[in-house]
């Protein structure tokens, strides 16, 4: 039986064995979309009162000290199953899913999110599960988790980008080739500015990943950088998203009255589908405020320029 046949099966015994997860699942069926169209592309909105838990959750190192970490097999609900990969990582259902099939990927070892070093292994999840994507969130632009290594995946054909990227290469991107014969695509779509890497060597992907992963902890000073990734595995070849980000949440989040909008974007919301908890948020959204987070949220101009000469030279 093969990776994704293991995970589809263990969703379906945890759909019947586990009261709360099956409740937010089905919950994924009244949880409403709208969609906002921009020169080429498609941006979505979804009102999902389930994901409160993780769109709001505290970040700070005051409070991940003092919680039980929940990704560790000993801090788990007891009815929570997984599916163990090469001993070193466990497939877990999420428990509170923005995918009809939305799966956690825990590292075995309690150690810091991160990506540096882990980057093939991503690669070799997306093989082993090719009827989903594969995403990471940095510690500080969307991990509920920072202080565990982790990624997550979901079902194909829930993100826009999965049906727009090649038009939005074609109007927006910058493609070359590096010498490690990887496609390697700058893209600035107006929102956000991102690498497209597509090729089949795990290890030339690699190579220019860590050119990326090494401009972003520049970034920051040292620190891990601020990415979201997605990971795709179509027809023997990989296609990874990596986003580029400036800022954590934008100052909506902590605005107070009318102004204040909960959305903490990561991984899923750079893809094209922004998860909003409150009804409220979800029913005053228009495409200025799409506009305007993304603005703040994602790598300047200048800085994106820059990288891309780092990876052209």
């Amino acid at each position: 039986m093969s990776y994704q046949e293991k995970a589809n099966k263990l969703y379906e015994n945890q759909l019947k064995d586990w009261k709360m997860f099956a409740d937010n699942r089905n919950g994924l069926e009244n949880a409403r979309l709208k969609t906002f169209q921009f020169n080429g592309f498609d941006i979505k909105v979804q009102f999902n009162p389930k994901r409160i838990t993780s769109s709001a959750a505290k970040v700070d190192d005051k409070t991940i000290k003092e919680r039980k970490c929940f990704l560790c097999k000993a801090n788990r609900p007891e009815v929570q199953t997984e599916v163990r990969w090469k001993k070193q990582y466990d497939i877990l259902v999420n428990p509170f899913p923005i995918f009809k099939k939305h799966f956690t990927i825990s590292y075995m070892v309690h150690v810091d999110q991160q990506i540096k070093t882990e980057f093939t292994n991503f690669l070799s999840l997306s093989e082993d599960l090719p009827k989903s994507v594969l995403f990471y969130n940095g510690p500080k632009c969307g991990a509920s988790a920072p202080d565990h290594l982790h990624f997550q995946a979901g079902n194909l054909g829930f993100l826009p980008i999965e049906k727009d990227w090649k038009i939005m290469v074609d109007l927006y991107g910058k493609i070359f080739k590096s010498p490690e014969h990887i496609d390697i695509t700058a893209v600035d779509d107006g929102l956000r500015r991102y690498i497209v890497l597509k090729g089949t060597d795990k290890e030339a992907l690699n190579t220019v990943f860590q050119k990326i992963h090494n401009f972003g902890e520049k970034l920051q000073n040292g620190e891990a950088p601020m990415l979201n990734m997605l990971s795709y595995f179509i027809d023997g070849k990989h296609l990874v998203f990596v986003f580029i980000r400036k800022l954590h949440r934008p100052w909506q989040f902590s605005a107070e009255g009318d102004d204040n909008i909960l959305l903490s974007p990561a991984s899923v919301d750079m893809g094209g589908t922004l998860i909003t908890p409150l009804e409220k948020d979800f029913n005053k959204f228009t495409k200025e405020d799409i506009y305007d987070i993304f603005q703040q949220i994602t790598i300047n101009k200048e800085d994106f320029n820059s990288l891309i000469k780092n990876l052209e030279s």
